[in-house]
C-alpha cells in the first residue's frame, strides 16, 4: 500500500467502493484514459458510469469552462437568473427538444440523478394524488429514500435501515429468465378489482436498465406500456440519468420506439465534463410546484451550465450519434467474432455504447468478476452489472476512437481466454 492510499484506508469510512475495485492513485485523465500516480495509463470502459460520454478533460469544453472562471463570472446562484443558465436553456431548448418537438418544461434539480427522481415522484404523487408508483425488477433509480424504494438490488435496499413502501414491481421486458407478458400482468392489475394493488400516479423506466445488466426494451414494448399508461391516467416517467445524452445513439434513448414521456430525468452527462447536475424535463401541464417546494442548495451549478452548453452543441452540431451507432455494430462484431466462440455459455447484449457480456450461465459463478480484475490488470477499467454480477459493462466514453475501442475489446478477450482456460 503507497503513502497515499493509507490516506484513505485510515480516514475515509468503509462505505467507499470503486476503489477496492481499482485499488491505484488515479492523478490524471484525457480522451478515454486515465492515468495512476506513477503514469501508467488505463482505458477507461466506466467513463464515470456514463457522467463522462464526452471523455476526460474533453478540450472544447475545457476552454469555455476555463474562460468562464477566468473572467470571475457567478459559480453559485441558487435558482438565481443567471447569463449562465439562460444559454444553457436557449441551446438545450433549441438544439434538442425543438428539434425533437418535445415540449418540456425544464426543472434544475439538486446536484445528482437521484434528486431528479425525488422531484418526479414527487410531482407525480401530486398531480395524480396517488401514492403508488409502478417500477420494473431489475431497476436502479438512486440511492436516497425515494428513488431506492424504486431500486431492486438487495444490497442497496438494505441500506436504506426503513420500509421502502408505495412501490409494486413488476418484472422488466427481457429483463428475467420468467417468460411471460409483464404488460398483460400490468393490465390485469390496473383492470381487476382484486388485484390488491391501487392505481399507480406513475409507471417509472429505464429504456435500457444499465445497472440491471444491459435490459434493453423492445420498441413494441416501450410503445405499449406509453398507450397503457395514457389509457389509465398514469403518468409515463423514463429515468434517462444513464442512459441517456447519446448514449443509445440518439439523445433521449426513448427515440427509437417514437415516445413522449411525461417526465424524463437528466444527470450524469448533462453536466458535460463530469460536473453535478440533474434536470427532470416536464410536460407544461403537470407543473404545478408551488415556488421552493422542491430545491436544493445547488441546483444552480454555473460552471455546469457552461459545460453543458459546450456538450449539447458537440451533440447537435458534429456526427456523434452517428459514430455512437457504428461503434456499437463494431462491438457487436468483435464479439460475435472474436469473444463469443470462447465459450457457448456467454452471450451479448446491448445497444450503442452500452453493452454486456453475460457470465451468467458459465459454469463459475465468480467468472465475470475474474474477469473484470484480469481487465484491470491489462490496464482496463471495466465494471460488472446485473444479477449476481454476472455482466460485464462495456461503457465507454462516446468520444473513443475505433483504435481505443477495439485496444479494450482484445484486452477483454484476452482476460475471458485466461479465466476461462481457453
Amino acid at each position: 500500500m503507497s503513502n497515499l492510499q493509507s490516506v484513505f484506508e485510515k480516514n475515509e469510512s468503509v462505505v467507499r467502493s470503486y476503489c477496492r475495485k481499482y485499488p491505484v492513485v488515479f492523478k490524471k485523465a484525457k480522451g478515454s484514459y486515465i492515468y495512476d500516480t506513477d503514469g501508467n495509463a488505463y482505458l477507461d470502459f466506466l467513463a464515470g458510469c456514463g457522467a463522462l460520454n464526452y471523455g476526460h478533460n474533453n478540450d472544447i469544453i475545457k476552454k469555455a469552462v476555463v474562460d468562464y472562471l477566468m473572467d470571475d463570472n457567478i459559480s453559485h446562484a441558487m435558482d438565481m437568473y443567471t447569463e449562465a443558465k439562460a444559454e444553457f436553456i436557449e441551446t438545450f431548448k433549441e438544439k434538442i427538444l425543438d428539434k425533437k418537438d418535445l415540449q418540456y418544461k425544464i426543472m434544475f434539480c439538486g446536484s445528482t440523478g437521484t434528486n431528479a427522481v425525488e422531484a418526479a415522484l414527487k410531482l407525480a404523487r401530486k398531480n395524480k394524488k396517488r401514492s403508488n408508483i409502478i417500477a420494473f425488477m431489475g431497476a436502479f433509480h438512486g440511492m436516497t429514500l425515494g428513488s431506492l424504494a424504486l431500486t431492486t438490488d438487495e444490497t442497496s435496499r438494505q441500506g436504506a435501515g426503513v420500509g421502502l413502501h408505495d412501490v409494486t414491481f413488476i418484472p422488466y421486458a427481457n429483463g428475467t429468465d420468467v417468460k411471460f407478458d409483464s404488460l398483460d400482468y400490468l393490465e390485469a392489475i390496473l383492470h381487476d378489482d382484486h388485484s390488491g394493488i391501487e392505481k399507480p400516479a406513475a409507471v417509472v423506466l429505464e429504456t435500457v436498465q444499465a445497472e440491471g445488466g444491459i435490459n434493453v426494451a423492445p420498441v413494441e414494448w416501450l410503445k405499449r406500456l406509453e398507450k397503457i399508461c395514457h389509457e389509465n391516467d398514469i403518468l409515463l416517467i423514463v429515468d434517462d440519468i444513464q442512459v441517456g445524452c447519446s448514449r443509445t445513439g440518439s439523445f433521449f434513448s426513448f427515440e427509437r420506439a417514437g415516445i413522449k414521456p411525461d417526465m424524463v430525468t437528466l444527470s450524469k452527462s448533462i453536466g458535460g465534463y463530469g460536473f453535478p447536475m440533474s434536470l427532470l424535463l416536464i410536460r407544461e401541464e403537470l407543473d404545478i410546484w408551488k415556488p421552493a417546494e422542491h430545491n436544493g442548495t445547488f441546483r444552480g451549478n454555473q460552471l455546469a451550465f457552461v459545460a453543458a452548453k459546450k456538450a449539447i452543441e458537440i451533440n447537435a452540431d458534429t456526427d456523434l450519434n452517428e459514430s455512437v451507432v457504428k461503434k456499437g455494430k463494431l462491438i457487436e462484431k468483435f464479439a460475435d467474432e472474436k469473444i463469443l466462440p470462447i465459450c457457448k455459455d456467454l452471450s451479448l447484449r446491448g445497444i450503442g455504447l452500452i453493452y454486456g457480456i453475460d457470465f451468467s450461465r458459465v459454469a463459475d459463478k465468480e467468472a465475470a468478476l475474474k474477469v473484470r480484475n484480469k481487465c484491470f490488470e491489462k490496464k482496463l477499467i471495466i465494471e460488472l452489472a446485473g444479477r449476481g454480477d454476472a455482466v460485464l459493462k462495456i461503457l465507454p466514453p462516446l468520444t473513443i476512437t475505433e483504435e481505443e475501442l477495439t485496444k479494450g475489446l482484445e484486452i477483454i478477450r484476452e482476460a475471458i481466454k485466461e479465466v476461462l482456460g481457453k
